[in-house]
This record gives structure tokens, sequence and C-alpha cells, in this order.
């Protein structure tokens, strides 16, 4: 009933400055895109467009965090719940930052 799921490989850092800070750009966009996005829409067009875009933003950031989570992480770590910044190392460690890992 209560079975555990051991964890394979802890969740990436990095050494380089470089790939700390992208994966500080890609964790904030995956948090806060679909808000800077409304935000813009509602100051250049209009509020009705503005929560057409929310709810799209949130729909497209859904579809993009799932796919790179699917893609990065472990297929026996994926039962575990994974915060952006997570999801962001993950991704990056498996696409750009090969052997950076400490």
């Amino acid at each position: 009933m209560n079975e555990f799921i051991p964890e394979i490989d802890p969740t990436p850092t990095f050494r380089s400055n470089w790939c700390q800070w992208m994966v500080k750009i890609v964790a904030f966009k995956l948090t806060y895109m679909p808000i800077i996005l409304t935000l813009l829409v509602v100051y250049v067009v209009d509020y009705f467009y503005a929560i057409a875009t929310l709810l799209i933003s949130y729909l497209i950031t859904g579809i993009v965090r799932s796919y790179m989570r699917n893609n990065s992480i472990p297929k026996k770590q994926q039962e575990y719940s994974y915060n952006d910044n997570a999801i962001a190392a993950w991704y990056l460690y498996r696409t750009y930052c090969f052997g950076d890992q400490r």
C-alpha cells in the first residue's frame, strides 16, 4: 500500500554561472509568463483579450511544463512532484549543460 519509490538521481545542481542563470530564467518563464503576457495585453489591447490570453497562456505553459518534465526527468522518478526550478534544472541538464553538474 505505502510503497516508497527510491530516488535514483538527485536534482542536478550546476557549477557554471551560465547554467545556473539559465535554470533561473527558464523557471521564471514557466512560473510568470502567463501573468506577464496578460499584463502586456491589458496594457496594449483590452481586458477581454487579456482574459483569453491568460487562459490560453496557462494552457500552453502547462503543456510546455509537462513536455519538459516527461522528457528530462528519469522514468522511475516521475511520480515525485517537482517545482518549476527542478523541472528547469533537469531539462537543462539533459539538453544543454551535460557535464556541468557538481
